[in-house]
This record gives structure tokens, sequence and C-alpha cells, in this order.
């Protein structure tokens, strides 16, 4: 649960401000995690039969066709979307490794390091499935929480900066509008793990005396409470240190003690070739099945190859293309993470169980349904606008 979109909280609060951030990371919160435990609950309400996935589930509350249009686009974007921004932070994570180990090396340019961080991949993207990146996830896991930690303690070590100040860094209106609207983005992305929810409680045996979502439950309770014990010292302790100068990724703010943060920034490196594993897995799976049964292509580890480096490829191509952390953020953020995270297993939740009309469940679902409305409207816009600023003093493949 806990990815790198936390490193991008402080500077989120920058652009909210003390008020509004503080109100919609708790927003955020409990938001995503209400509507994870619908996604737990609705996994076996079939007697007998198990929503494995997550366009599996689509199609049992929009039926067959109309299922898969509405759930496996949104999932495909949001999926692709954090592997090309994890390509990004793997390669601005390596960069600013070597810059702090090594200050008198000569500068190498920012691609090639992200063609390292994806150098891994063409590797573990062979791997047959979940199971099988467990040790990869356990030290992924391990990782998240060691980075997040040093990240607010190194800012309290570091102490309020002299010329901090908290009001919103843009001249303009406009420019805070559209600064607001990204962060939004920024929030909706650190909270993403629904789109591989499904997936992940499929492995877990069930039942009908002991059902997959009792330990599926407290693991995401366990999650949910290390998420909070991560998402907010960062965001709040990183923005009362910096305040509106901070990073759009708070280790590249961290300087000192040199050793800490070269430690953090590969911790960084470690959890993201995890993380960009568990989103490509589904993606690997979704291609692998329309080739197959679709295009009668003859499974083989052949297709498999050729299939799984043309995908680690392409992320990585896209990733060197745009490699613009906070504007990719706020723009998956909105546009891929707000639906599938924050509004659409309230819709199958209203379409399955149909839920008296103002009632708890019903009025509780369409607040959820309404603010992650806004959010991928709005967030996008913001995220893309600082894509196309970025892009124009930026040098390509440079």
């Amino acid at each position: 649960m806990v990815g790198a979109g936390v490193l991008s909280l402080p500077y989120a609060m920058a652009q909210l401000g003390w008020g509004p951030g503080g109100v919609i990371l708790v927003l955020s919160w409990l938001i995503t995690l209400y509507t994870l435990w619908q996604m737990v609950e609705m996994h076996e309400m079939v007697p007998g039969k198990r929503f494995d996935r997550y366009h599996e589930l689509g199609q049992h509350a929009f039926g067959e066709k109309l299922g898969l249009y509405i759930v496996v686009p949104q999932q495909l974007i949001c999926e692709v979307g954090v592997n090309i921004v994890y390509m990004v932070t793997g390669g601005k994570s390596l960069k600013k490794f070597h810059e702090t180990v090594c200050k008198d090396c000569g500068e190498i340019k920012l691609t090639y390091f992200i063609m390292i961080f994806a150098s891994v991949h063409f590797v573990l993207s062979h791997l047959p499935n979940f199971n099988s990146i467990s040790g990869v996830s356990l030290a992924a896991a391990v990782m998240s929480l060691s980075y997040s930690t040093i990240a607010w303690t190194a800012s309290v070590h570091k102490g309020v900066q002299k010329d901090v100040e908290y009001g919103y860094k843009a001249k303009s209106t406009s420019g805070t509008v559209f600064n607001f609207f990204t962060a939004l983005g920024d929030v909706a992305f650190a909270y993403a793990g629904h789109n591989v929810v499904l997936e992940i409680q499929a492995t877990i045996p069930s039942t009908p005396e002991k059902p997959s979502k009792g330990p599926m439950w407290k693991g995401v309770l366990v999650a949910y409470i290390v998420v909070a014990l991560c998402y907010f010292p960062v965001a709040l302790v990183g923005y009362r240190m910096f305040g509106n100068k901070v990073e759009d990724n708070i280790l590249i703010s961290l300087e000192k003690p040199a050793w800490l943060i070269a430690m953090a920034n590969m911790f960084v490196v470690v959890h993201v070739i995890g993380s960009y594993q568990i989103y490509a897995m589904p993606v690997f799976d979704m291609i692998e099945t329309l080739l197959v049964k679709k295009l009668k292509f003859k499974p083989s580890i052949t297709l498999r190859f050729i299939t799984r480096n043309l995908y680690v490829g392409f992320t990585m191509f896209v990733a060197i293309s745009f490699p613009f952390f906070g504007g990719l953020l706020g723009f998956f953020g909105g546009f891929a993470f707000a639906p599938t995270t924050y509004f659409l297993p309230c819709i199958m939740w209203l379409a399955i169980y149909k839920p008296r009309k103002f009632s708890l469940s019903w009025c509780a679902n369409w607040v959820c349904i309404t603010l992650g409305l806004l959010l991928m409207t709005l967030s996008p816009i913001g995220g893309l606008r600082n894509i196309i600023l970025q892009a124009k003093s930026y040098k390509f493949y440079n």
C-alpha cells in the first residue's frame, strides 16, 4: 500500500495549504479504506464463486460486455501509469544516489539511470505469478517503511528552514488553482492499492467456514495503520520544515546526512522495483490472455518473452520522454486512480446490493462518488498543465 507517492505528499501540502491539505489527507485515508473494505466484501459475495480480477467484479455488477468496457480501460491506464511513474522514480532515485555518494563525479543523464532501472525489469518480468515475486514484494514493503521514516526523521533533524514560507508558491490565482488541482492527484496517487487487491485476495485460501475476507481484512487494517504512520508524518513534517520550497520528491530537498539520504534513495529504488512488478503482473495477464484467446496465438515462452519485454521497453521509453514526477503523479492520480480507488467500488456496491435510498450506506456511497468525480475531473487538468510547463524548458533525451 505504501507507494512512492508518499514522497510527493509534502509538495502536495504546499499546494493545498495547512487546512485543506490536512482535510484532504484524512478524507482520502477514510474513503479509500471504506472502498477497499467494499472490494474485500464483494470478492466472495456469490456462494462458491470468487471474483479474482477487478474486471470480473465489474462484469458481475454491470453485465458481461459493459463491465469489461468500464473496468478494463481504467485499470490498464492506472497500472501502466504507475509503471511509467515508477520508471521515472527509480531513475531519479538512482541519479540522486549517484550524486550524493560521488559529488566529484561527472554528471550522468537521467535517461541512462532510467535505462539502468529498466534493465532489472527485463529480467524480473519473466517471473510467472504473484507468489513468485513475494520475496521482491516483501523487500519492497520493508524499503517503503524505511524511506518514509527516513524522509520525516531527516526533515526533523534538518529543522525548520530560515526563510520558510507557507503561502501558495504560484504568483497568479490561476497558477494557485491549477497547482491545487495537481496536488489532489498527488494525494490520490498515494492511495493506489485497489487495482490489485482482488488478485492479492485470490492467493488467500478460502472455505465456507473460513472465507478469505477475514484474513484479508485484517491485512488491510494493518496496511492502513502503517499507511497512516508513514503518510501523515512525511506530509506534515516535510511541509513544516521546508514550506512551499519543498521539492516534488521530499528526498531531493534533503541533502544531509549524505549517507542516510543515499541509503533512503536506494530504498526507494528497491521498493519501486517490487511495486513495478506488482502493477505489471495484471497487465501481462491481460495482454497474454488477449493474444491467446482472441488472436489465437499459441501460448509459449517466446510469446511471453516478446510481450513482456515490449511492455517494459514501452514504459521505459515514455518515462525517458516525460520524466516529470510531480506532473505525472497529478495527471495519473486523478485520471486513473480516482475512478478505480475512490468511486468505482461504490457504484458496484450500489448496483449489486441496492441499499435503501437515503440509508447510511446509500449516502456514504454517493458522497464518495461525488468527491471521486470531482477529483477525476479537476486533477488531470492541473497535472497536464504542469507537464506542459515543464516540457517547455526541458531538453528531450538530454
